[in-house]
């Protein structure tokens, strides 16, 4: 693909999402940005919520993944099932009983405020590692397919795409997101269908033919029974994939915040259960086309990347396949890359300026312009980490965004875990201790006996005793 024709691509796809955040943002306030008036149709957020889920790193990642796990991620996409029935029936309870904004106002309440703050802090960290590991993802594609032909820096390229973001959520928040990640979703399916066709076509399959090829080749094991020390066995896999669920959607306010623009419980219970099922059959998808993109390179005698994370934009873009393609790729990067990127800088300043500035206690005007600001300034700092998750990141993107997840969110299972499951009250003044002392302690063990993304697990339960062990024994 010509870079010109790409940039025109990319130009138009922003010029309909500015169009969106145009309508939707019209008298917004700063309950239309954080909370969308409480007016999203289930169904909407339901479909948005499988693009902002996916995102660029399962777009690549997950296709490149196939290479070296096979289909075995879909022993994790079975257990995120479960996780998502949790959510809908005893997390999305106690947010729309206390009637939140920001999911983390939870823990004032519940253990005080320095419990709050550090839980607040945690996402702050986590959301911001992995909303840059995404864009540094699709800014790397954008460097290589437009801007090197331009002799743009990579820089000026990070700084464009963080730009593009700003423009369409500025004004409108979450009621902006909603409707644009939905747009997104489809975009980004239908994508990932042409390629797997054209491909088909291509290697004249039909569709029985792709699923007796796939099953008959080296990338169809799905399952592992027999090895326990085996990162991919099933019960790890599984149970992992169900609290990855839980604290990377349950526990995170970029994907809680969706859920609560809906009208009442209910609504948001149907999204969740619409939006889990859904998952099988698309990460089966994206699977499926890995496995495809494996077999097409060993077909046509394509030399695979050094990082599997690369085969698919060299497939799709390189003239292997017709130019609809590439088209399609390119389309289908940024609606994914996008619908994670946009949610996450608007969760990153609802999280601020509630939980850290609490604007909810300013009048409105106030409000907005400290709200303004604080969107101003977590774009730079996007802008800055993408920077240095260049410098550093050798890995593929999907694998670390997991394996910092294990690390970050760790501690906010066990402090919710502690919150809803028992009724003891703790040291307020300790618990951010525990909640540095339970990754330091989980990175040692790590280093010494290379843990897998149970990590997460044993990172709350860790969390979960230290908060035992600052229990204030006898007061209830």
């Amino acid at each position: 693909m010509s870079p010109i024709l790409t940039a025109s691509i990319i130009a138009g796809y922003f010029t309909l999402l500015i169009l969106i955040s145009l309508i939707t943002g019209k008298k917004s306030d700063n309950d239309t940005f954080f909370r969308g008036n409480k007016q999203s149709p289930w169904y909407i957020v339901s479909i948005g919520m499988i693009g902002a889920s996916l995102s660029g790193v399962t777009f690549i990642s997950v296709p490149g993944w196939v290479g070296a796990t096979g289909l075995s991620y879909m022993q994790m996409v079975m257990g995120y099932f479960l996780g998502y029935l949790v959510i809908a029936h005893i997390l999305l309870p106690l947010y729309y009983r206390l009637n939140l904004t920001s999911i983390y106002t939870y823990l004032d309440g519940r253990f005080g405020f320095l419990s709050y703050k550090s839980g607040a802090i945690l996402f702050l960290l986590s959301r911001t590692i992995g909303a840059s590991a995404r864009l540094y993802l699709m800014a790397n594609v954008l460097q290589i397919a437009v801007f090197d032909a331009f002799k743009v820096p990579f820089e000026i390229t990070v700084l464009i795409t963080i730009l593009l973001i700003w423009l369409y959520t500025f004004r409108g928040g979450i009621k902006t997101i909603i409707w644009t990640d939905t747009l997104q979703t489809l975009f980004m399916l239908l994508s990932v269908g042409i390629t797997i066709i054209v491909i088909c076509q291509t290697m004249d399959l039909s569709f029985t033919g792709m699923i007796g090829t796939i099953t008959d080749s080296e990338y169809s094991k799905m399952f592992e029974f027999n090895d326990w020390s085996s990162k991919q066995h099933f019960i790890k896999q599984f149970i992992t994939g169900a609290f990855i669920t839980i604290v990377m959607t349950g526990l995170d306010q970029d994907m809680m915040q969706k859920n609560l623009t809906c009208r009442n419980l209910k609504d948001a219970q149907k999204n969740m259960y619409w939006y889990g099922f859904s998952f099988i059959p698309v990460n089966l998808l994206f699977l499926g086309l890995g496995a495809l993109l494996f077999i097409f390179a060993a077909n046509q005698g394509i030399a695979l990347p050094e990082r599997s994370d690369d085969l698919f934009p060299i497939i799709a873009t390189g003239g292997y396949l017709p130019k609809i393609v590439g088209v399609f790729f390119m389309l289908g990067l940024v609606a994914a890359a996008y619908s994670s990127a946009d949610s996450a800088l608007t969760s990153l300043t609802t999280s601020f300026s509630v939980d850290i500035l609490g604007v909810e206690k300013k009048d409105n005007r106030s409000a907005r312009n400290t709200r303004i600001k604080v969107h101003i300034g977590f774009s730079i700092l996007l802008a800055v980490v993408i920077l240095l998750f260049r410098l550093f990141n050798n890995d593929s993107v999907i694998s670390t965004v997991f394996n910092l997840a294990g690390y970050t969110y760790g501690p906010l299972l066990g402090l919710y875990a502690f919150g809803l499951f028992t009724k003891l009250k703790v040291r307020d003044a300790w618990v951010p201790l525990i909640a540095i002392i339970s990754p330091v302690i989980i990175g040692i063990l790590d280093y010494n006996v290379s843990m897998g993304y149970e990590k997460l697990i044993y990172n709350g339960a860790i969390t979960f005793i230290g908060l035992l062990l600052i229990t204030r024994w006898g007061e209830k």
